[in-house]
């Protein structure tokens, strides 16, 4: 019996990449979920593990270069790897946004995923059939008010894809990005009011179902799962009620 193909889902400690390493599991992948808190990945490998399917779990922070390299040496041949680590710190105008919070999701969003994606890419093409996929944001493609650092962290992920896109054409070797609009998770606001609920629950006051994590993984593990001579290049996923960053539609 030929072994599962591995997928390593970085940033799976809760919401997105929790939910991706659920699907994906289900799909048929032994998933590998990284994530600095040791404590959350190995209780859902536990899970996975306990539901029939096969996980392992990683200590990982993908900022730490030195890490990344030694967790690559694990792998010959890996079929798929979601760059979800990252997220956003602030709500900041320009004028006064805090150069450390733009820093920090720099090096999350954009250093981090280039770190994994560096050390991993080899073995992602000595799979023969290897899928990297980037988890944007609508933020890098299109700017609003009170996200400039995030936006511009997002806009450095977004243009990482492009680019490795066009570099590695002709090797086997998929580039996806899936990039989500409003999606209500138990941590993302959260995180990025520093913890006050209540500036976390005005940003989806009034919206009739903002997409959830399942939603994103649910696209994320429909991306993947084409036929390998299929890419998906950017996909765009927003609940009904937001046309844009900008403009969505609340009930009160």
């Amino acid at each position: 019996m030929a072994a599962s193909p591995i997928a390593v889902i970085t940033g799976a400690s809760s919401g997105i990449g929790a939910a991706t390493a659920r699907q994906l599991a289900a799909a048929g992948y032994r998933v590998v979920v990284t994530a600095r808190r040791k404590d959350r990945i190995e209780a859902l490998a536990a899970e996975i593990t306990a539901a029939g399917h096969e996980a392992t779990a990683y200590a990982l922070d993908v900022t730490d270069r030195a890490a990344v390299d030694e967790f690559a040496t694990a792998f010959r041949g890996l079929a798929v790897l979601v760059n979800n680590a990252g997220g956003a710190l602030g709500a900041d105008p320009v004028a006064t946004g805090d150069p450390a919070d733009w820093r920090q999701m720099y090096e999350t969003n954009v250093i981090g995923t280039l770190n994994v994606t560096q050390a991993l890419l080899p073995a992602l093409t000595a799979s023969g059939d290897g899928t990297v996929v980037i988890l944007s944001s609508t933020a890098g493609l299109s700017a609003y008010e009170g996200g400039g650092g995030y936006v511009a962290a997002k806009h450095g992920e977004h243009v990482l894809a492009e680019t490795l896109r066009l570099e590695i054409v002709g090797t086997p070797v998929r580039v996806i990005e899936v990039a989500p609009g409003m999606v209500r998770t138990e941590e993302f606001a959260t995180t990025r009011f520093r913890g006050d609920a209540e500036k976390a629950a005005k940003v989806y006051a009034g919206v009739d179902a903002p997409l959830s994590a399942d939603d994103v993984a649910d696209t994320i593990t429909w991306a993947v799962t084409r036929p390998s001579h299929v890419n998906i290049d950017l996909l765009v996923v927003r609940p009904r009620a937001q046309a844009s960053n900008s403009k969505v539609h609340r009930t009160a």
